[in-house]
């Protein structure tokens, strides 16, 4: 079998604002996206912050399944949204019916544990420039650079793109983005950002995790 169309029974439908489940409340499921996106959002000190906007094909909540353990973020449909929903009784549905999915499925869970922790890391500092100067870091490992890019990297992305990621207002994104373009550090294109030097972010970054530690 290759598609999930035999799982339609499970799907399930969410309004536009609705909240699929909130952080610390149990978790005993997890949902693949059909349609829509969804916003995964995380207390931060007293501040709730946007951690991630997920798209269709996307999986959340899945540290249901690998852990007995309370929900680390809530989820809130952006739109509409339809979702399959799995818990483990039918997960183990899923694992024996259709093994070739199920490996794609435990390969997202491999990076999506990653990708996870690696944006909370970018949460935890304090200073806007350094968080915005991790994002960058954050892309840079997604994308690893050919021989010939030397420390240079190019980003197809936008100041509200950084700012997402960031967990800042897009305006102090923006400002933080043209102090960092003044400083020679990137250069701002339409529909993208170069950073002149990834070596030169590594070490901003470095310094403020070892002062904020």
């Amino acid at each position: 079998m290759s598609s999930l169309a035999s799982f339609d029974r499970f799907a399930v439908t969410y309004k536009k604002g609705e909240m699929i489940f909130s952080e610390f409340e149990p978790g005993n499921a997890f949902y693949l996206i059909q349609k829509g996106r969804v916003q995964i959002t995380k207390v931060m000190g007293n501040i709730e912050k946007t951690v991630d906007i997920l798209q269709p094909g996307e999986l959340f909540g899945e540290m249901a399944i690998l852990e007995e353990a309370p929900r680390s973020a809530s989820a809130i449909a952006v739109d509409e949204v339809v979702c399959l929903e799995f818990n483990r009784e039918n997960f183990e549905i899923l694992l024996t019916g259709n093994p070739q999915i199920a490996m794609k499925l435990l390969k997202t869970f491999v990076k999506r544990i990653y990708d996870q922790r690696r944006r909370f890391m970018i949460l935890t500092l304090e200073d806007d420039q350094a968080r915005v100067a991790d994002v960058f870091l954050m892309l840079t490992e997604g994308h690893p650079a050919s021989e010939n890019d030397g420390n240079a990297r190019e980003f197809n992305v936008t100041s509200d793109d950084v700012a997402h990621w960031a967990g800042i207002a897009p305006e102090k994104a923006r400002a933080v983005i043209n102090q960092m373009a003044s400083q020679k550090r990137i250069e701002l294109y339409p529909g993208k950002i170069v950073v002149s030097n990834i070596h030169d972010l590594q070490r901003l970054v470095a310094s403020r995790r070892k002062g904020d530690s």
